[in-house]
C-alpha cells in the first residue's frame, strides 16, 4: 500500500471515513425524472424476475446499517454509517420508483425487522455486499454494452454502481480499523465472527452456483437473464476488470477486499 498508513490509527479512520463522506453524490431519488421506453426496452425490464428481492435487500440492508449507525458514539464513524444507511435507502426508493414508474408488479412488503445483534448484522451485510458487488460490476457492463438496458437508465443507475463500490471500501477499512482498536482479548472472537461471516457467503454462493439456492439471489438471476456468450473465465476476467475499475479511481491507501478477487483469479487459472 503506498506511502503505508498504519491500520487502526486515527489517521486510517480519518481517511477512510472522509473518502466516504467526501465522495458522496447528492440527489433526490424522488424527484428523478424516468425516461420515455419503447415496448422492446419495457418488455426486457419487466421479464427480469429480481426486482422485489432487489427493493426488499435494499430495504433491509438499509435498516442493518441503520441499526448500527445509531449504536456507533464516535462522531466521524457515526456520520460516515449513517450516510451509507441513507444511501441503502435512496437505493431502495429508486428501485422501488423504477418499478412503479414502468409497470413491474412489487407486492407489498413488510417493515424490515431491526437486528437482534446489530454488529453481526453489519459484518453479514458488509461481506454480502463485497461479493454481490464484484459481479454486479460485471453484470452491469454487459448490460451496458449489450444494448440489455437503455442508455438513460444505464446513466440513471450508475451513480447507484458507484455507491457500491464505495460501500465495500468503506466496510473492508471500518472492519479492518475495528479488529485493530479491540483490546487483545476482544480479537479472537472478532476474527471468528469475520471467519464465520466470509464463510457463510462462501457457502451461500456454492449452494447458488449448484442450482441447491435459487430463491433470494438475485445478482445470479440477473446473469442468467441477460444475454451473453462469455465463457466461465471471460465472465471471471469481465469481473476482475470492473472491480478494478470502479475501485481504482480511489485513494491507492485505502484496503481493497481481497477474497472474491483472489477466488475469481484462481478460478481463471484453472480454467485456462
Amino acid at each position: 500500500m503506498p506511502q503505508h498508513i498504519a491500520i487502526g490509527s486515527q489517521e486510517h479512520k480519518e481517511l477512510f471515513c472522509r473518502f466516504f463522506i467526501d465522495s458522496h453524490v447528492a440527489f433526490d431519488a424522488a424527484a428523478v425524472h424516468w425516461p420515455e421506453l419503447d415496448e422492446a426496452s419495457l418488455a426486457r425490464l419487466r421479464s427480469l424476475p429480481f426486482w422485489a428481492e432487489a427493493v426488499a435487500t435494499e430495504r433491509a440492508t438499509a435498516c442493518t446499517i441503520q441499526a448500527w449507525a445509531r449504536l456507533e458514539t464516535e462522531p466521524l464513524l457515526h456520520e460516515a454509517i449513517a450516510l451509507q444507511g441513507y444511501e441503502e435507502q435512496r437505493h431502495a426508493m429508486l428501485l422501488q420508483g423504477l418499478t412503479t414508474r414502468y409497470g413491474m408488479a412489487v407486492p407489498s412488503q413488510p417493515e424490515p425487522q431491526l437486528p437482534v445483534d446489530a454488529e453481526r448484522a453489519f459484518l453479514c451485510t458488509g461481506y454480502s455486499e463485497c461479493f454481490d458487488a464484484f459481479f454486479t460490476f460485471a453484470l452491469f457492463a454487459m448490460a451496458r454494452e449489450s444494448g440489455f438496458f437503455p442508455p438513460a437508465l444505464v446513466e440513471l443507475f450508475e451513480p447507484i454502481m458507484q455507491d457500491e463500490a464505495r460501500h465495500i471500501l468503506f466496510f473492508v477499512n471500518w472492519e479492518a480499523y475495528h479488529q485493530a482498536r479491540r483490546p487483545l482479548w476482544q480479537r479472537p472472537r472478532h476474527l471468528w465472527r469475520g471467519i464465520v461471516g466470509r464463510g457463510l457467503q462462501v457457502w451461500h454462493r456454492l449452494q447458488a452456483a449448484r442450482g441447491l439456492q435459487q430463491q433470494g439471489d438475485f445478482t445470479l438471476k440477473g446473469h442468467q437473464s441477460l444475454p451473453t456468450t462469455l465463457s466461465p473465465r471471460r465472465f471471471l476476467e469481465l469481473c476482475l476488470q470492473e472491480n478494478e475499475r470502479r475501485l481504482g479511481r480511489y485513494d491507492a491507501r485505502l484496503l481493497r477486499p481481497r477474497l472474491v478477487p483472489s477466488l475469481a483469479k484462481a478460478l481463471c487459472w484453472v480454467l485456462r
